[in-house]
């Protein structure tokens, strides 16, 4: 399927590894011009030589800030003032037991998850209105529907962005501009990944095992029955930020394994 998209601009945060590479790589694939974005210039060169082997003729270019803060936003913005496609992926997580998380570790996780989207969003949305094309993705999560309480302040930011992006895609009543939130469960990212190992590591068990155990214990209704890979977030993602997903607006699309069983 042809998704349309040669010729337009794409900026994916957090597009170093995990979830924001294979969106970014899902959508050069297709012909956009894509911009990766992460916290050092290593890694940022590193994801764009990545880029380069697997999508062959891929345009992409890479700008290294912390979106997370202000200041890196606005140097994201300042790079690239115009862009047709924003996909805010950057996030991060911690499992922490709610009274063990402090008042710089709420700040810290709204300034990455939720104000990176606000900064940009503000500049980016009204440009899109202008030209009357556009397409804003927010990556929250099943987390957003269903509060994990081994990470309370990660859920309440995935919350946060499912609100946010109605809230911004009401803005665009008349327009061919959409926003949309699309909702993983349970993914193999690198973070992911890095948390696994590490449990592995500490009980003397394989990764595989220790996934097994959380689907088991902390998401017993999955039907996938797995880790989604990247790759199949990155579909849907992809498809959303399509002229193809023209209908689709103010949506919380699930790639969550079916693990979200009800929503109230």
């Amino acid at each position: 399927m042809d998704l349309q998209l040669n010729g337009k601009r794409a900026l994916v945060t957090g597009s170093t590894a995990g979830i924001g590479y294979a969106i970014a790589e899902a959508l050069a694939k297709e012909g956009a011009f894509v911009i990766l974005n992460g916290r050092t210039q290593q890694r940022v060169d590193q994801a764009l030589a990545q880029l380069a082997r697997s999508a062959a003729n891929a345009k992409a270019a890479g700008v290294a800030a912390d979106v997370g803060s202000a200041e890196g936003a606005r140097k994201v913005t300042e790079a690239f003032p115009d862009v047709d496609i924003l996909v805010n992926n950057a996030g991060i997580f911690e499992p922490k037991h709610f009274e063990e998380i402090t008042d710089a570790e709420w700040s810290r996780v709204f300034e990455v998850n939720v104000l990176s989207g606000v900064r940009l969003s503000r500049h980016y949305l009204p440009r899109m209105k202008r030209a009357n094309w556009g397409r804003i993705i927010f990556i929250s999560s099943e987390s957003g529907l269903q509060i994990p309480p081994e990470m309370i302040h990660y859920g309440v930011t995935k919350t946060a962005q499912l609100a946010l992006s109605r809230g911004l895609a009401e803005t665009t009543a008349g327009t061919s501009v959409t926003v949309n939130a699309v909702l993983p469960g349970p993914t193999a990212s690198e973070g992911a990944v890095t948390f696994l190992d590490r449990m592995a590591a500490s009980r003397q068990a394989d990764r595989k095992t220790i996934e097994q155990e959380f689907l088991r214990d902390a998401r017993p209704t999955s039907l996938l029955g797995r880790f989604a890979t990247p790759e199949e977030v990155a579909a849907l993602v992809a498809f959303v930020c399509s002229p193809l997903s023209s209908a689709t607006n103010g949506a919380a699309l699930r790639v969550d394994g079916g693990v979200v069983r009800f929503i109230a």
